[in-house]
């Protein structure tokens, strides 16, 4: 029962293995958008064995407070930011600034379909671990890099962060309060987008890698760079400029596009709205007692809705604060105009929509008992994602790991314990 998703609903022995059950996947990666990545391979299925540093392992383990804690309030060793990323993981502590270290992750790439690194460009080679040395060993291997800036180009030598790569990359220049408002200026996003996105790019260029691979019995070389992906995903904005000529800027809650689809105040609070076409516009003029406002040649269409913004917002504004946000929620839903509340994470996890997905979950946990986690959005209907094993302390996995796949006869395991018996001792 171990595969069920926890959002099904036919019995789990009615269902297909999850779909990447049998891959095998070498992370050596750490922070967020590796393990971003890594993660979701591990709830589609894949085997994901962490290589993590002795004594410290992966950075974000450290990133509290807040640290997951025991039955008895104490905390552990593992902050929340770890937890988000990490989860279906098996760590394995080694040094592989070590020869038997890197000889050991060496033998583990014979046997691996995946391995996925973040290391500085050239980082690996000096360990044997790079690309070229490992297809030498393993042709079939899909070798994926996530760096700041990519393998190439003046910047691929320097290290790369979210909040910088979201000032680099223009997130911070569409992101934030208009210039000429109150608290105007850049604003990074409040989750690491960049990471986040370049975890998600990673994760499709793997799969479609494995089924090229299908075909061609070979592996690859992918190169992942933030700066990329935090450029590509700006959309419609790139667009916009590439159009036009004319660099957006930021609109605080606005949309630069659409009107009105922003933050309304209410009468005790603030709610969204967000119309897609002159259909909802006018359902909503109606909805708000200024049907006639449809009739006017500054808001009729949404071109000009654009080019009148302001003049439209006062009118909205002001119809907006003679109710409460649940009047309007309530009025909206049923003609049909889209609108929603502003939750914070209480909102959110308490919200029955959320709790009908099945959205968070709880793992054992050997510490802590227990421990509530985010459910993977993926659902699918006969391979469901698996939720086996709550994010592993450090090291939790070594022996069992490494004997498993590597055999308790490889002479690459055998040397590396012998050389780790004066330290035990």
């Amino acid at each position: 029962m171990e595969h069920c998703n926890v959002s099904d609903q036919q019995p789990c022995d009615a269902r297909r293995p999850a779909p990447l059950e049998g891959i095998r996947v070498l992370d050596l990666t750490r922070i967020l958008a590796g393990p971003w990545c890594t993660q979701n391979l591990a709830d589609l299925g894949a085997n994901v064995y962490k290589i993590e540093r002795p004594e410290t392992g992966d950075d974000t383990r450290a990133w509290g407070p807040p640290f997951l804690q025991t039955p008895d309030r104490e905390d552990t060793a593992e902050a929340a930011y770890y937890l988000s990323a990490n989860r279906n993981k098996q760590s394995i502590s080694l040094d592989i600034a070590s020869q038997e270290g890197a000889d050991v992750v060496r033998a583990m790439a014979r046997e691996c379909d995946i391995l996925v690194e973040n290391f500085k460009v050239g980082g690996l080679a000096k360990y044997g671990l790079d690309y070229a040395s490992l297809k030498a060993i393993n042709p079939r291997l899909i070798y994926c890099s996530i760096t700041g800036f990519g393998q190439t180009g003046p910047y691929a030598e320097r290290p790369g962060y979210d909040f910088m790569i979201q000032a680099m990359g223009g997130m911070m220049s569409l992101t934030g309060e208009r210039d000429d408002k109150p608290g105007g200026g850049p604003q990074k996003a409040g989750v690491a987008v960049a990471d986040l996105m370049t975890g998600m790019y990673a994760t499709s260029s793997i799969l479609a890698a494995l089924f090229e691979r299908t075909r061609s019995g070979l592996g690859q070389h992918i190169d992942i760079a933030l700066l990329d992906c935090q450029v590509a995903m700006l959309a419609n904005q790139n667009m916009n400029y590439l159009v036009s000529g004319q660099a957006p800027r930021r609109a605080g809650n606005a949309h630069q596009n659409l009107v009105p689809y922003q933050v309304f105040p209410t009468e005790d609070g603030h709610i969204i709205v967000a119309i897609g076409n002159n259909r909802q516009f006018a359902a909503y003029c109606e909805a708000i007692g200024h049907p006639e406002i449809v009739e006017d040649s500054r808001f009729n269409i949404n071109s000009q809705r654009v080019k009148h913004r302001d003049e439209l917002e006062q009118i909205l504004s002001a119809a907006m604060q003679k109710h409460p946000s649940a009047y309007w929620l309530e009025a909206l839903d049923k003609i049909g105009v889209p609108a929603g509340p502003i939750n914070d994470l209480h909102g959110v996890f308490s919200h029955p929509q959320v709790q009908a997905r099945k959205m968070r979950i709880e793992l054992d946990h050997s510490q802590a008992g227990k421990v509530s986690m985010t459910a993977s959005p993926m659902r699918f209907s006969d391979s469901p994602v698996s939720y086996r094993m709550a994010p592993p302390q450090l090291g939790e996995h070594t022996d069992q790991a490494l004997e498993s796949l590597l055999g308790a006869q490889s002479p690459e395991l055998k040397q590396w314990r012998e050389k780790q018996q004066p330290s035990l001792g």
